[in-house]
């Protein structure tokens, strides 16, 4: 009997990485007939970017800073009130809308066409929307450095605790998703030992 694999994936809706990460493992779920859970976790690289110091955090600012994410961090939270199936249908939106369409996050106007997209109750979402906070985000955030030393996104934890940051560039073709997943899937959870692999870029002649 296949065993159920659960996985955390700590992610940034700006990431192009997450994007593609994101449609990797949407395919892969679907087809693993209910033996692959995914948890989505929020990590900011622009608090990882930021230069204010270290005592500095992106939630703690107030309304009117000028976020790269904040909305995006909002409308997650929004989606979410709606279940995790309608937050899985809203996050997917949203990064095609970034990363297939080049919508800009900063605007509201992204966010909602991802809710709407996505098929969501626009009044109950409009509604969370406004009372959303980023809690979650700092939450989230706080985890994923202190617990397992995050630095980038995507990065895939899973049950044993075993985690790695993965950069697809580009996607495989659809018919290699599983396969990719699967070797992920045992470097990571299985093969401790392996701590890095880089591919070096030959100098352009």
């Amino acid at each position: 009997m296949q065993e159920t694999s659960r996985v955390d994936i700590w992610f940034d809706y700006a990431c192009p990485y997450v994007y593609r990460a994101a449609v990797l493992l949407d395919r892969v779920k679907n087809q693993s007939g209910g033996h692959l859970v995914l948890r989505w976790r929020y990590f900011s690289l622009e608090q990882v970017n930021q230069k204010h110091g270290p005592d500095w955090k992106l939630w703690e600012q107030p309304e009117t800073y000028p976020s790269r994410g904040r909305l995006a961090w909002k409308g997650a939270e929004a989606a979410r009130g709606q279940g995790e199936e309608a937050f899985e249908r809203f996050h997917l939106a949203l990064l095609r809308l970034r990363h297939e369409e080049s919508w800009d996050l900063t605007k509201v106007e992204t966010v909602f066409e991802a809710a709407r997209r996505a098929e969501l109750d626009l009044d109950r979402f409009r509604h969370d929307f406004d009372a959303a906070t980023l809690d979650s985000l700092a939450r989230d955030h706080e985890e994923g450095v202190q617990r397992y030393g995050i630095f980038g996104t995507p990065t895939l934890v899973f049950e044993n605790g075993r985690a790695a940051y993965v950069k697809l560039r580009p996607l495989p073709p659809e018919s290699e998703y599983m396969p990719v997943w699967e070797r992920l899937r045992e470097i990571i959870a299985e093969r401790p030992y392996i701590e890095e692999i880089k591919r070096p870029e030959p100098p352009v002649s």
